[in-house]
């Protein structure tokens, strides 16, 4: 292993948002997004240009960008020519030969593990999986529809598929997911020419969507949610393998204002303890070192099944199983309770780290919200939250321009920041979502004060989170090693960074991809650390990287 001190590690292209808001979207009960990721979860600038390990074939693209998966998938229990499952009911047609799937998954790290079940499914019944391929039988569009930009983005990527079947790049193609379960009919007439519309939770039956195709109508399967869990080892596994989400919930039973998810995703339906259990154990079974649990709320776990919530238990459960990290997200900011709280402090796998989205401070804007509390009670929560665990990161978001918030609204904002000095700050804008009730309100906030209001919050959230970062120089610091630089660093996360939402630790040498070092922190830049490996000097002198901030800091 070579660990010889690197170069100055790269410059890269400036873009027009600062490193804190990656991750455009709100988190928790509103988290969906698409984040721009190549193969192995880090940017594609970062990848080394040594050879990695093999890869089998592509499974599904996210958007234009593929995914491979990292291990094999069985095929068993096929029982035609084509080795796919024939079910006693099936229509007696002649059997085809084995079909080519393409999958493309777009929206939030949910969507992704949807795709991956999708995947399992449909490998074990004996099709095809290749993202990458030029033509297809198949192609599966995974849509978002969690924004205006996103359904935008959904419509057009189903409009390109039906563009391709009329040229004979694929033949059937079927929309599933989320905007298909929001928009219903009204996704045929603004996409037309898809054989099957699917909502959200039918991961289990793609299987039978694609071998039964005329027992599913243009409209069959988009029933109220429903969420039929896919059995644990048909999951696929995609992107890096020492990293993996865990969906333990679906759907959400909070009624913020401004969100179209319980429309879509509906009501709050746990996966039972002992499926999550066993899901944990077979990702750590191919490769996961890191397991970052997913749901609208994590902290709403469990209680609509043992009339408690159980996120404790889980915990405990799960500490139990052969990885590094357990990573929370996303905690809702009035179940942080003390049991919460206390057993994150009490064991030793699960991260320091709570992703609580707050989207505002100001009891004015959070009741319009219909979101709990306000900022007082939140410092509240972080100071008992830093006391059980000093090391902790805390990283929230916050949505600027809701409709009403004022100047005043505005800068209790601001100082709520300069007094909480958090760890990793999100932002976006208010997005008029028809539907939700915030679409109607009074007092609609202008585009343009949004936008000098996010960038204000993002600056004033660069300075902080600078301070912050220094103050971990000299510490040392696990991190997880996911890639290199072309000029000999290595790239990989601490317990403090989430994937693709957080920032990177840039370590000196070239140390394995998927391997835990013991670092000690050298130098830190707004969004990012520099470490050198335990033991070892680095007298480099370290510049920051990817620096670019909010257009009114330049």
């Amino acid at each position: 292993m070579n660990t010889e001190a690197p170069g100055e590690p790269p410059k890269t292209v400036e873009s027009s948002v600062s490193m804190p808001t990656r991750q455009f979207l709100p988190t928790g009960s509103d988290n969906c997004g698409d984040v721009l990721f190549s193969l192995f979860g880090v940017p594609a600038f970062f990848i080394s240009s040594e050879p990695l390990p093999p890869v089998p074939p592509l499974l599904y693209s996210r958007g234009n960008r593929t995914a491979p998966a990292t291990n094999s998938i069985a095929r068993k229990g096929g029982k035609g020519q084509d080795g796919r499952k024939i079910s006693p009911d099936a229509p007696k047609w002649p059997l085809m030969p084995k079909q080519n799937v393409r999958i493309i998954t777009l929206g939030c790290a949910k969507n992704e593990v949807d795709a991956e079940e999708i995947a399992g499914v449909l490998a074990e019944a004996g099709y095809d999986l290749d993202g990458a391929a030029d033509a297809s039988d198949v192609t599966i569009i995974n849509t978002c529809g969690f924004l205006e930009a996103a359904k935008r983005e959904s419509i057009e990527t189903i409009k390109e598929a039906i563009r391709d079947k009329k040229a004979g790049k694929t033949g059937r193609v079927i929309v599933a997911g989320c905007l298909a379960q929001r928009l219903g009919s009204d996704l045929e007439r603004l996409a037309p020419g898809a054989d099957s519309y699917v909502g959200v939770g039918q991961m289990a039956r793609f299987a039978d969507i694609l071998d039964k195709p005329a027992v599913v109508s243009r409209q069959s399967a988009v029933a109220p949610p429903q969420h039929l869990w896919a059995d644990v080892p048909t999951r696929a596994r995609t992107g890096a393998p020492w990293s993996a989400y865990l969906k333990v919930s679906e759907g959400c039973d909070h009624r913020c204002t401004f969100c179209t998810i319980p429309s879509f995703r509906g009501g709050h339906a746990s996966k039972p303890i002992e499926r999550v259990v066993a899901e944990a154990r077979h990702l750590a079974k191919t490769g996961a070192r890191e397991i970052n649990l997913i749901a609208q709320d994590v902290t709403q776990y469990g209680y609509d099944l043992y009339r408690e919530f159980t996120m404790p238990r889980l915990m405990r459960e799960l500490s139990e199983v052969d990885v590094d990290w357990i990573r929370l997200l996303y905690c809702y900011p009035n179940r942080l309770t003390d049991e919460v709280i206390d057993t994150m402090a009490s064991l030793p796998k699960v991260c320091n780290y709570i992703d609580v989205p707050l989207q505002h401070v100001h009891p004015d804007v959070l009741r319009a919200m219909k979101r709990p509390w306000d900022g007082e009670r939140y410092l509240l929560v972080f100071e008992k939250l830093r006391k059980a665990m000093p090391d902790a990161a805390i990283r929230t978001t916050f949505i600027v321009g809701f409709p009403g918030e004022t100047e005043e609204h505005f800068e209790s904002l601001l100082d709520f920041l300069q007094e909480a000095r958090l760890d990793r700050v999100g932002a976006f804008m208010f997005s008029r979502e028809p539907g939700t009730p915030s679409y109607d309100m009074a007092n609609q906030v202008p585009e343009r004060i949004k936008k000098e209001r996010y960038n204000r919050l993002m600056v004033a959230q660069q300075a902080i989170s600078l301070s912050v970062n220094r103050s971990w120089i000299g510490r040392k610091l696990p991190v997880l090693i996911e890639g290199h630089t072309p000029d000999g660093w290595s790239v990989g996360r601490s317990h403090r960074d989430a994937p693709e939402i957080d920032g990177l630790v840039y370590v000196g040498g070239k140390l394995l991809p998927g391997s835990m070092a013991e670092t000690i922190i050298t130098d830190a830049a707004e969004y990012d650390l520099y470490a050198a490996p335990a033991g070892k000097s680095n007298k480099t002198r370290l510049m920051p990287l990817r620096q670019a901030a909010p257009a009114a800091a330049r």
